[in-house]
């Protein structure tokens, strides 16, 4: 069988949740199955440690996809002429981009759909027009379809009106590089990066969407009723900064205790999960949270919201708040703070609920789904 894959967010040293997604189940499906042969679509130069094994055939169709016109060229003309010319079976996109013509069956992914709930999150107007006019056709269109929660998958059905057996599960789980360090590494990274005060940690994307005006109005208010020296530190690129969340930042009382690192390394960012209070993960909305199951594999108690995906992928181990208010955040927060036997209860725990979420049991899931996509077919 030759099975196509959409791997054009394959980007050496730029992998984003998609893209790692994409990397991990395909690494594993691709090693697992040598009796199949993989074509592997990139829109511009790939690098050779995306060739998993001896039966990927990478192809470079060469447009790079940086624009909603291109997106339609690539998808609805380029790569079903590229598919024709390799003679594949099937199709499969870990990004929901697809041909909305094709005949060829194919399984595509939907990580969440948030931009139907508030368009906002997606800033750029044309990007919006695109995703609200061209993604509930991939949703129907597609043979079969993939989402990495049960909440995405019920908003799926929801939203685009999708029968549920035409759509399975497959969890996201922790990149690998996130592991228990020791005593002495811990101790060595709160001294540099805080001078050896205690800290919570934010990462992810600065956006509307990650709640971070509330996390900094709950962060105020726990100084405020603690007087602590706490720090929060904030790990992610400052791309939305500008606007509503520098003014929020701008009026906060204690801006002076917030750390900004810019992104960072798995390392890195491991060693300062390993160090914290807690992750204080309050995102408005989530298709899944992968921070969540990272921290709980740094062995670091996890405060996120009650909201979307989020208890799905937290369970019993997590303290959840509501990301709408500030003082719900704030109690959260002071818990951690003030409770060192519910900040080793909660790492126990989330020892046993990442147990759920793992790379190779993922890529087993996604075969499945492909066998189902040509079958169906």
């Amino acid at each position: 069988m030759k099975i196509a894959v959409n791997t054009r967010l394959l980007l050496h040293n730029r992998l984003e949740g998609i893209g790692y997604f994409t990397l991990k189940t395909l690494e594993k499906v691709v090693k697992n199955h040598p009796e199949h042969e993989f074509i592997f679509f990139f829109d511009r130069k790939y690098h050779s440690s995306f060739v998993f094994a001896d039966n990927v055939t990478p192809v470079v169709i060469p447009l790079p996809t940086r624009a909603p016109i291109l997106w339609y060229i690539y998808f609805d003309f380029l790569l079903p002429l590229y598919m024709k010319k390799y003679k594949v079976d099937v199709l499969f996109s870990p990004d929901t981009y697809i041909p909305r013509k094709s005949k060829i069956p194919t399984l595509n992914t939907f990580h969440d759909i948030n931009y139907e709930y508030d368009p906002s999150y997606i800033g750029n107007y044309w990007h919006r027009k695109y995703y609200l006019n061209f993604f509930p056709k991939f949703a129907k269109n597609a043979t079969h379809l993939i989402t990495v929660s049960h909440y995405s998958k019920r908003d799926i059905i929801e939203f685009y009106d999708i029968p549920e057996n035409k759509i399975d599960v497959v969890y996201n789980a922790a990149n690998e590089g996130y592991y228990v360090v020791s005593d002495e590494e811990k101790k060595k990274t709160k001294q540099d990066l805080t001078g050896g005060k205690d800290y919570f940690y934010f990462i992810g994307a600065i956006h509307k969407r990650k709640n971070l005006m509330n996390l900094f109005k709950g962060f105020d208010l726990f100084k405020e009723k603690t007087k602590s020296d706490v720090k929060l530190v904030i790990i992610g690129s400052k791309k939305w900064w500008k606007g509503e969340i520098e003014d929020c930042y701008n009026h906060m009382r204690y801006r002076k205790d917030l750390i900004f690192t810019g992104r960072l390394e798995v390392e890195q960012i491991n060693q300062i999960a390993n160090s914290a209070l807690a992750l204080t993960f309050v995102s408005q909305f989530e298709g899944f949270g992968i921070p969540i199951v990272e921290a709980f594999a740094a062995g670091c108690p996890v405060i996120t919201s009650n909201a979307t995906s989020m208890p799905e992928v937290g369970g019993n181990a997590a303290l959840y708040c509501d990301p709408y208010l500030p003082q719900s955040i704030a109690d959260a927060m002071e818990r951690i703070y003030l409770e060192p036997e519910l900040r080793e209860e909660l790492i126990k725990k989330g020892f046993e609920q990442n147990k759920n979420f793992n790379w190779e049991k993922s890529a087993e899931k996604l075969w499945d789904a492909i066998e189902k996509t040509v079958n169906i077919g």
